[in-house]
């Protein structure tokens, strides 16, 4: 499986739905909070290509984007594939 990264807010719904979804899924994962390392936020809009919002989710070396998009592969029923490639 391929490691999994999230750019993570405490305060964010949507980073907490993100992380609920993976460990549905029983996907691990590593987490940077960016509220808690504000230092970490420039490498993360960097890798995101300009994405300033949170959650910021990789897949790998691919840049997933943000919840909507997690639930999106999920929903097409790519996000396994994508996973396990």
């Amino acid at each position: 499986m391929k490691p999994v990264e999230l750019y993570t807010s405490p305060l964010c719904g949507f980073c907490h739905a993100a992380k609920r979804l993976l460990n549905e899924k029983g996907v691990a994962f590593s987490e940077v909070d960016v509220l808690a390392n504000p230092d970490r936020k420039p490498e993360m809009i960097q890798r995101a290509g300009g994405g300033r919002t949170v959650p910021q989710i990789f897949v790998g070396d691919m840049h997933v984007g943000g919840c909507d998009d997690l639930f999106a592969l999920e929903r097409a029923g790519k996000l396994d594939a994508l996973l396990a490639a």
